[in-house]
């Protein structure tokens, strides 16, 4: 295994938590409701607190002298390691909802099996955010299940949800050659085993939530964690580095 192929896993960790942030963040003040508006929000500040630590570890591996701000804000779309759920545009809240659920099911039980990783500062990360991201799946579960087994109207729009979603879910399941590596050296999990305990939490709540689980054997997106996204990356972008790229080196 060289550093290289261990700085971009550690970027994939990063950029799934910094981007679904910033996604997040776009419904600060704009919530359906008060406490849910909160309670977006601050999943949001968990997910920046997680990318940070995954961010200064893998400016370390990398060992160019940069740091996490600057892994944040100053590099371009295609550079970005995160899957395409992530950065899939918010729309109305049931596909904020869901969007949210599929990737907190993944990323509790991604954590769950990183708490035993062979490297020390991989498992403390993971242990860390494990304890936020409890609360993400738990919370985002409930919603999916008092909407889908909601009225007509909030069941239909889950359902929509569900299934416009589910094309991006395959990619955080599926190992390439780089997740297959990090696995061996046992630094990562076995995503099959991963993709297991994903597919039965989801079931379960989808069956609670009367909701329809899309056919497993769908055709899937990939391409996000190689560097290829779809064109709402770039626009996300531009939003969340304006700052640095307009004003170089500003700090606070």
């Amino acid at each position: 295994m060289t550093q290289q192929n261990k700085f971009q896993w550690l970027l994939r960790c990063a950029d799934n938590t910094l981007v679904l942030s910033q996604r997040l963040s776009e419904w600060c003040g704009k919530g359906p409701a008060l406490e849910e508006d909160m309670a977006a929000t601050n999943v949001a500040l968990d997910l920046i607190g997680q990318a940070t630590l995954w961010f200064a570890y893998a400016a370390e591996v990398e060992g160019a002298g940069r740091n996490e701000d600057q892994l944040a804000f100053l590099r371009d779309a295609h550079d970005f390691r995160n899957a395409l759920l992530v950065e899939q545009p918010n729309d109305d809240y049931g596909h904020t909802l869901m969007r949210q659920f599929y990737f907190d099911v993944w990323h509790y039980f991604f954590l769950k099996a990183l708490c035993h990783s062979t490297d020390a500062r991989v498992a403390g990360i993971a242990e860390k955010s494990l304890k936020e991201v409890s609360y993400h799946v738990r919370r985002s579960g409930d919603l999916i299940v008092r909407l889908g087994d909601g009225n007509e109207e909030s069941h239909h729009r889950m359902q929509r949800s569900a299934d416009a979603l589910w094309m991006y879910t395959g990619e955080l399941l599926t190992p390439d050659a780089l997740d297959s590596e990090m696995a061996k050296q046992g630094i990562a999990p076995d995503l099959a085993a991963v993709r297991a305990s994903w597919l039965a939490h989801v079931t379960e709540i989808f069956a609670e939530a009367t909701l329809t689980l899309p056919p497993q054997d769908a055709w899937m997106q990939k391409g996000g964690k190689t560097g290829t996204h779809t064109e709402h990356l770039g626009y996300l972008l531009a939003e969340m580095q304006f700052l640095q790229r307009a004003y170089p080196g500003a700090q606070w």
